[in-house]
């Protein structure tokens, strides 16, 4: 039962995440304003399809089930799990005003850190059970020359820098840091690439290279049009997911 239950905390995680990829790509960053976690008319705008809205009832739902875990099955993994969510959710208020301009752009790539490492531990909790070593996954996640935390990072920052309404612009002679910072998510990015390569995982290699086309639509579309550069974002953060869940398979 707790197998499955932790599919689904995988399953909540992985649609709260590309579901804050659609509130980027459709301009509702600061829908609800700065106001966290929740405004009194929440479900209202959830049912109208405010994006952020639902945002957050996914991320609640994953909050609850996260508790019920840790109650249920105290390990490790499940500390671990719960935490993520704590730090995402914390971190998720901190995004909010990163956007608003009062914040660094480094908590946005903080928070995108924590939401994908509650995705994963959920993951490997369905595919490894409770006993599963969390670390080496996140080990390698960070440790070069692998760097899929650090090219999620500056994913992160580079949404931060934007804010959900500048252009980046033309990176092939970088002029302001948020130019620099999209061109260091690239080359953390192709690095990425070269050590899947090497280490022969073809299907991640198969899936980073479809992320590599959307990432490029993205900045596209962000230059297009920076307040809503379209679904090309929500489908960037999938194949982001895709990508982690594929590289937990093989390697842990």
């Amino acid at each position: 039962m707790l197998k499955e239950i932790s599919l689904l905390a995988s399953i909540f995680a992985g649609i709260t995440i590309v579901l804050g990829g659609i509130v980027e790509g459709y301009g509702y960053g600061l829908s609800l304003g700065t106001n966290w976690p929740y405004t009194r008319d929440i479900l209202q705008l959830a049912a109208k399809k405010d994006p952020e809205a639902i945002h957050r009832i996914s991320a609640t739902i994953v909050g609850i089930i996260s508790l019920a875990f840790l109650i249920l099955r105290f390990s490790v993994v499940s500390l671990v799990g719960f935490l993520g969510v704590v730090a995402t959710a914390l971190l998720g208020m901190a995004t909010l005003y990163v956007l608003a301009g009062k914040l660094p752009s480094i908590f946005q790539g903080l928070h995108d850190i924590a939401a994908y490492s509650v995705f994963a531990t959920y993951f490997v909790i369905f595919l490894k059970g409770f006993n599963v070593n969390i670390i080496q996954f996140f080990l390698y996640a960070v440790l070069p020359p692998h760097f899929l935390y650090f090219v999620i990072f500056m994913g992160g920052v580079v949404t931060g820098m934007r804010k959900m309404k500048f252009e980046i612009g033309d990176v092939r002679k970088p002029k302001n840091w948020l130019q620099g910072a999209w061109l260091i998510h690239s080359i953390l990015a192709a690095i990425f690439v070269i050590a899947l390569i090497l280490e022969a995982l073809w299907i991640p290699l198969l899936l980073t290279i479809i992320e590599v086309v959307v990432g490029l639509l993205v900045y596209v579309g962000a230059n297009k049009n920076p307040v809503k550069p379209g679904i090309s974002v929500g489908l960037h953060q999938l194949f982001s997911l895709l990508i982690v869940a594929s590289l937990i398979y093989y390697t842990v």
